[in-house]
């Protein structure tokens, strides 16, 4: 909607800079976050140039390599098929990243669809919706993906379904919840007084204002999407053998703790440092589109 518009519809105009600048001078102004940004930037060129960038064939055998300790010939070791550990954990993020994203796609567009559905029109609607968001809240989440799986069946595929319909209910009630504060307000009020289609109200005038929250639920969400796939790969549900996947791996080396410890200690220490970077980038978005954290940066000058 234009300046001209929103301000005819009533709706107040700031000045304030652009928002893609307000979050930018949030995540280079965050130390943390910043280190988030640079790991998560990391993970993707591995995941993009995995195979080539692996010393060795991520799902190739050499017995008489088997168990060999990290050393400068093999970094992270070896596991019990003489496997190269650093190689699958280079290959393995397109995996977590894979599913990560497209899961994440799924209860995204899903969860946001039904969340302005049920906000904007209320009443039955709104109940209906609700219940049934209320019957998956009802189960922990990963007891719901693998119930889910034990239908469609084991596969990344089915995984990354599963997930996704997992977390639908989350992105449903945070866009309901934004939807109900916004749905009121003047601008919209007057847009829809001067005939604005109920598709171009939620497109145009409610969507872009209820966008914050789903953003930074999105950050949050990656993060345990990665995790849900993590576990369900570790119980034999998410990718099959012999591919490479950082649950996999640690399960693979759960039989192997005391022996050759680095097994699962560099599959964990990729999804503990994937996580923390998502969530770190995470709270950077929070602190950047919470109205008093935003005019506390453009007061220090970080917009300027």
């Amino acid at each position: 909607m234009s300046a001209e518009t929103a301000t005819e519809a009533g709706a107040p105009v700031e000045e304030h800079a652009p928002r893609w600048r307000v979050l930018l001078s949030a995540v280079m102004a965050n130390r943390l976050a910043l280190f988030g940004l640079v790991v998560l930037g990391l993970l993707v060129m591995a995941a993009v140039l995995g195979e080539r960038l692996a010393p060795y064939p991520p799902n190739a055998a050499d017995v008489p390599e088997r168990l060999r300790p990290p050393s400068l010939r093999h970094p992270f070791g070896t596991d019990e098929l003489g496997r190269d550990v650093f190689s699958r954990v280079l290959v393995a993020a397109r995996v977590s990243l894979q599913v990560g994203f497209i899961a994440v796609g799924i209860s995204l567009a899903a969860g946001v669809l039904l969340g302005l559905i049920a906000g904007f029109y209320g009443r039955w609607i709104d109940d209906a919706i609700m219940r049934v968001t209320d019957m998956l809240f009802a189960f922990p989440a990963i007891l719901l993906a693998i119930a889910i799986l034990a239908v469609l069946g084991p596969g990344i595929a089915n995984a990354m379904i599963a997930i996704g319909i997992v977390y639908t209910p989350i992105f449903a009630r945070i866009t309901r919840g934004s939807v109900l504060s916004v749905r009121e307000r003047v601008f919209v009020t007057a847009a829809r007084s001067l005939g604005a289609s109920d598709l171009r109200l939620v497109t145009l005038h409610v969507l872009p204002n209820v966008l914050a929250p789903i953003i930074v639920q999105t950050s949050i969400s990656l993060a345990f999407a990665i995790l849900s796939e993590a576990a369900l790969s570790f119980l034999g549900l998410g990718v099959q053998p012999p591919d490479p996947s950082w649950g996999r791996m640690l399960a693979e080396g759960r039989g192997f703790v005391q022996q050759a410890w680095w097994m699962g200690v560099f599959p964990g220490a990729a999804i503990f440092v994937t996580v923390l970077a998502f969530n770190l980038l995470g709270d950077a978005l929070r602190d950047a589109l919470d109205p008093r954290q935003r005019s506390a940066i453009e007061s220090r000058g970080l917009t300027a």
